[in-house]
């Protein structure tokens, strides 16, 4: 579980024509739906009625202050949520850059945080808060890792690029190479979060050159033992340590490859939206099922959070991350450093889905058991099975239970039957989601390939 964190000029303006409107719902591609090629005019209206005549998008940046932004505070919201890594905007796609970056890359002047707006080292603040800081639930340092846009919409040197079809190279060679090494030897991230790339042939992903950069950073950079990326460098969801596929990736089935669910707690934009009003937002037990169904299929689920320009994180993103690390401090244990459970992996007619880590095999419930008998199908007990309910303090200190074999008479009433106290308010361990350990199982998963992340090579067929 990770945090994903967009924040730029964009979050000035904070406007999006969303929601339901798709794309251009987004506020963190204002700069594109106000004056790129298929511009919307709703945002040309918004800025007529808003800023001064012959305004321009780089006036914004002025504005893009942070003059409230605490990294500390957001290290430990960010601890308290339950994550175990931060995914942090260096720069996206407008191009402005978040970190002192005019020295090593020269193109970058007067577009960068310590030369406009909050004239701060936003990446330097934020990487050494989250390194500094533990999570509560693992007692572990969180992972920093940066979010990298390889494209910039208005680049004289990238729209010339494309112009001449990605026949020539200025772009990636004087400004987006430098970058990613600056980026690199500065601040140390473990993990980059590629963006941009609009892969979609052989010529835009020989364009960026990828291999060349990931091979230094996998062998030969500070982070190396410990660096991975994702798949967005020229050919999305075919190369990379973990796939990302498409944004709210989920592809709802145990897949070969380590993949992460990156998701907003606004459905319709990344970047903080002042339109969109607190009944859109998706709730907590939202998000503590999709972390659920993400984990049990293999992946991460890298969860936005959109900060208003002045650095204040808007109060609603801190309830659904308080809300969700307040049901990981009582069953991270089925969460954290488990794996998917090769037998099954869910039972949709209950709401189960299964994790797996030590000899433990966890049922993770949505649902609440009708009756208060929770039926599972696949797991088949022995004299030694034990459950019990995450939790939850008995006086046995155990749930119990009988098996039901497949038969005609037992239906759909066929497996291990769990039946669970009737608990009040007051007892039952938490909300949204309930979790059940069995230890002892017949069919417990021994063996097998496990879901690696594949560092090197992956170049290479």
């Amino acid at each position: 579980f990770g945090i994903f964190i967009h924040w730029g000029v964009f979050s000035v303006p904070a406007w999006g024509f969303g929601p339901g409107q798709g794309d251009a719902g987004s506020a963190e591609w204002f700069w594109w739906w106000w004056q790129g090629s298929n511009k919307k005019p709703e945002y040309e209206e918004f800025v007529r009625k808003t800023e001064h005549e012959n305004f321009a998008y780089a006036d914004y940046a002025h504005r893009f202050d942070a003059s409230l932004y605490r990294p500390e505070e957001w290290a430990n919201l960010f601890a308290q949520s339950g994550a175990q890594y931060v995914v942090f905007t260096a720069k996206h796609h407008e191009g402005f850059c978040n970190w002192d970056s005019k020295e090593a890359v020269p193109l970058s002047w007067n577009w960068n945080a310590m030369d406009v707006g909050p004239r701060r080292d936003l990446v330097a603040e934020l990487s050494k808060a989250v390194k500094s800081t533990k999570s509560p639930t693992t007692g572990q340092p969180l992972h920093w890792g940066l979010y990298h846009s390889l494209k910039e919409w208005f680049n004289p040197l990238y729209v010339q690029d494309t112009a001449n079809d990605y026949n020539t190279r200025r772009f990636v060679e004087e400004k987006i190479m430098p970058e990613l090494y600056d980026l690199v030897n500065k601040y140390e991230p473990e993990l980059i979060w590629s963006d941009g790339d609009d892969g979609v042939d052989d010529k835009r992903d020989k364009y960026w050159n990828a291999p060349e950069f990931l091979a230094w950073y996998a062998t030969n950079s500070t982070v190396a033992d410990t660096a991975i990326w994702n798949d967005r460098w020229g050919t999305t969801c075919k190369h990379g340590a973990f796939f990302t596929c498409h944004d709210r990736y989920q592809p709802g089935k145990l897949v070969d490859k380590k993949w992460e669910n990156a998701l907003t707690p606004d459905p319709h934009s990344w970047a903080y939206n002042r339109r969109t009003n607190g009944t859109q937002y998706l709730s907590v037990e939202y998000f503590v099922h999709e972390l659920i169904e993400t984990v049990a299929f293999g992946g991460n689920m890298l969860l936005n959070v959109g900060p208003a320009a002045d650095g204040t994180i808007p109060a609603i993103f801190w309830d659904r991350l308080l809300g969700i690390g307040d049901w990981l401090k009582v069953n991270g244990e089925a969460i954290y450093k488990t794996k998917p459970w090769k037998v099954a992996q869910n039972q949709t007619d209950v709401g189960a889905y299964y994790t797996t880590k030590g000899g433990t095999l966890y049922a993770l419930v949505t649902k609440w058991p009708k009756d208060n008998r929770l039926v599972l199908a696949a797991p088949i007990p022995t004299a030694d099975t034990q459950v019990r309910m995450v939790g939850l303090d008995t006086d046995e200190g155990y749930l119990a239970w009988d098996y039901m074999a497949p038969s005609k008479e037992s239906g759909s009433e066929a497996g291990i039957v769990i039946e669970v106290p009737s608990l009040t308010p007051d007892v039952i361990p938490c909300q949204h989601a309930w979790v059940f350990a069995i230890r002892g199982l017949q069919n417990e998963y021994k063996g097998g390939k496990d879901l690696d992340l594949i560092r090197v090579g992956q170049y290479t067929n």
